[in-house]
Protein backbone atom coordinates (compact mmCIF):
# COMPACT_ATOMS: atom_id res chain seq x y z
CA UNK A 1 0.00 0.00 0.00
CA UNK A 2 2.88 2.48 0.92
CA UNK A 3 4.95 1.86 -2.12
CA UNK A 4 1.46 2.66 -3.94
CA UNK A 5 1.06 5.75 -2.51
CA UNK A 6 4.42 6.84 -3.33
CA UNK A 7 3.91 5.46 -6.62
CA UNK A 8 1.03 8.21 -6.96
CA UNK A 9 3.17 10.90 -5.28
CA UNK A 10 5.82 10.78 -7.72
CA UNK A 11 3.41 10.30 -10.69
CA UNK A 12 1.20 13.66 -9.65
CA UNK A 13 4.55 15.85 -8.67
CA UNK A 14 5.76 14.91 -12.35
CA UNK A 15 1.85 16.06 -14.04
CA UNK A 16 1.93 19.01 -11.82
CA UNK A 17 5.10 20.13 -13.12
CA UNK A 18 4.83 18.95 -16.49
CA UNK A 19 8.08 18.08 -18.09
CA UNK A 20 9.85 20.87 -16.20
CA UNK A 21 10.62 18.18 -13.25
CA UNK A 22 10.66 14.11 -13.55
CA UNK A 23 11.11 11.59 -10.57
CA UNK A 24 12.30 7.76 -10.57
CA UNK A 25 13.40 5.64 -7.98
CA UNK A 26 12.96 9.12 -5.52
CA UNK A 27 14.96 11.35 -7.41
CA UNK A 28 13.27 14.21 -8.82
CA UNK A 29 15.16 16.10 -11.71
CA UNK A 30 15.15 19.26 -13.37
CA UNK A 31 17.28 20.79 -15.80
CA UNK A 32 18.91 24.80 -15.24
CA UNK A 33 19.30 26.93 -18.20
CA UNK A 34 22.87 28.43 -16.07
CA UNK A 35 26.30 26.68 -15.48
CA UNK A 36 26.35 24.29 -12.72
CA UNK A 37 28.25 26.90 -10.16
CA UNK A 38 25.68 29.60 -11.28
CA UNK A 39 23.19 27.46 -10.03
CA UNK A 40 24.27 26.19 -6.86
CA UNK A 41 24.75 29.85 -6.16
CA UNK A 42 21.27 30.86 -7.21
CA UNK A 43 19.91 27.47 -4.99
CA UNK A 44 22.36 28.55 -2.17
CA UNK A 45 20.74 32.25 -2.24
CA UNK A 46 17.27 30.97 -1.95
CA UNK A 47 17.51 28.39 0.74
CA UNK A 48 19.39 31.40 2.84
CA UNK A 49 16.17 33.96 2.04
CA UNK A 50 13.77 31.20 2.84
CA UNK A 51 15.10 30.50 5.99
CA UNK A 52 17.39 27.17 5.54
CA UNK A 53 20.61 26.61 7.18
CA UNK A 54 23.44 26.13 4.66
CA UNK A 55 25.71 23.27 5.84
CA UNK A 56 28.10 22.24 2.85
CA UNK A 57 28.92 22.53 -0.75
CA UNK A 58 31.04 20.04 -2.04
CA UNK A 59 32.43 20.40 -5.13
CA UNK A 60 33.01 16.88 -6.61
CA UNK A 61 34.83 18.42 -9.78
CA UNK A 62 37.59 19.75 -7.93
CA UNK A 63 38.22 16.64 -5.48
CA UNK A 64 38.18 14.72 -8.85
CA UNK A 65 40.58 17.40 -10.42
CA UNK A 66 42.77 16.82 -7.31
CA UNK A 67 43.42 13.20 -7.83
CA UNK A 68 44.15 13.94 -11.49
CA UNK A 69 40.91 12.67 -12.88
CA UNK A 70 38.36 14.05 -14.95
CA UNK A 71 34.77 14.74 -13.77
CA UNK A 72 32.05 17.02 -15.98
CA UNK A 73 30.97 20.22 -13.13
CA UNK A 74 29.35 18.56 -10.28
CA UNK A 75 28.46 20.03 -6.80
CA UNK A 76 26.39 19.17 -4.04
CA UNK A 77 25.09 21.80 -1.61
CA UNK A 78 23.47 19.85 2.01
CA UNK A 79 20.90 22.37 3.78
CA UNK A 80 18.21 21.66 6.24
CA UNK A 81 15.73 23.21 8.49
CA UNK A 82 16.72 21.73 11.72
CA UNK A 83 13.02 22.08 12.80
CA UNK A 84 12.02 20.38 10.81
CA UNK A 85 14.97 17.49 9.84
CA UNK A 86 14.11 16.99 14.04
CA UNK A 87 10.65 15.89 13.49
CA UNK A 88 11.28 13.46 10.85
CA UNK A 89 13.65 12.17 13.33
CA UNK A 90 11.61 11.99 16.39
CA UNK A 91 9.28 9.85 13.80
CA UNK A 92 12.32 7.61 13.34
CA UNK A 93 15.81 8.58 14.25
CA UNK A 94 17.31 6.35 11.20
CA UNK A 95 15.76 9.37 8.55
CA UNK A 96 19.06 10.98 10.02
CA UNK A 97 21.23 9.20 6.99
CA UNK A 98 19.33 11.13 4.94
CA UNK A 99 19.25 14.51 6.58
CA UNK A 100 19.73 17.25 6.31
CA UNK A 101 18.41 17.44 2.46
CA UNK A 102 20.75 17.75 -0.63
CA UNK A 103 20.60 19.13 -4.14
CA UNK A 104 23.16 17.58 -6.67
CA UNK A 105 23.62 19.77 -9.57
CA UNK A 106 25.80 18.27 -12.50
CA UNK A 107 27.25 18.93 -15.98
CA UNK A 108 26.56 16.28 -18.35
CA UNK A 109 28.42 15.45 -21.72
CA UNK A 110 26.26 17.82 -23.86
CA UNK A 111 26.68 20.52 -21.49
CA UNK A 112 23.70 20.05 -20.21
CA UNK A 113 22.78 21.17 -16.23
CA UNK A 114 20.75 19.34 -13.85
CA UNK A 115 19.25 19.49 -10.53
CA UNK A 116 18.46 16.76 -8.57
CA UNK A 117 17.22 16.02 -4.70
CA UNK A 118 15.38 13.33 -3.31
CA UNK A 119 11.74 13.63 -2.53
CA UNK A 120 10.57 13.94 0.86
CA UNK A 121 7.71 11.26 0.20
CA UNK A 122 10.18 9.27 -0.91
CA UNK A 123 12.81 9.74 1.72
CA UNK A 124 9.75 8.67 4.17
CA UNK A 125 8.69 6.37 2.80
CA UNK A 126 12.21 4.29 3.17
CA UNK A 127 11.95 5.14 6.43
CA UNK A 128 8.42 3.93 7.53
CA UNK A 129 7.23 7.55 8.31
CA UNK A 130 3.11 8.32 7.75
CA UNK A 131 3.17 9.84 4.03
CA UNK A 132 0.19 11.19 5.18
CA UNK A 133 2.41 14.12 7.73
CA UNK A 134 1.91 17.39 5.99
CA UNK A 135 5.49 18.56 6.69
CA UNK A 136 6.08 15.84 3.96
CA UNK A 137 4.33 18.21 1.00
CA UNK A 138 5.46 21.43 2.07
CA UNK A 139 9.02 20.33 1.94
CA UNK A 140 8.34 18.64 -1.14
CA UNK A 141 6.68 22.37 -2.86
CA UNK A 142 9.56 24.24 -0.98
CA UNK A 143 12.35 21.70 -3.07
CA UNK A 144 10.74 22.11 -6.09
CA UNK A 145 9.76 25.85 -6.08
CA UNK A 146 13.46 26.76 -5.11
CA UNK A 147 14.97 24.25 -7.56
CA UNK A 148 13.10 26.11 -10.50
CA UNK A 149 13.22 29.30 -9.45
CA UNK A 150 17.14 28.70 -9.34
CA UNK A 151 17.10 27.21 -12.64
CA UNK A 152 15.82 29.64 -14.82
Amino acid sequence: MKALLMAMGILSLASMFGSAATAEEGLVTLQSVHPVPLTVDRLERALKNQGFTIFARIDHGAGAERVAMALPASELLIFGKPAAGTVLMQATPAAGIDLPLKYLVWADAGGGVTVGWNDPLWLAECHGIDLTMPLLEKMRGNLERIASEAAR
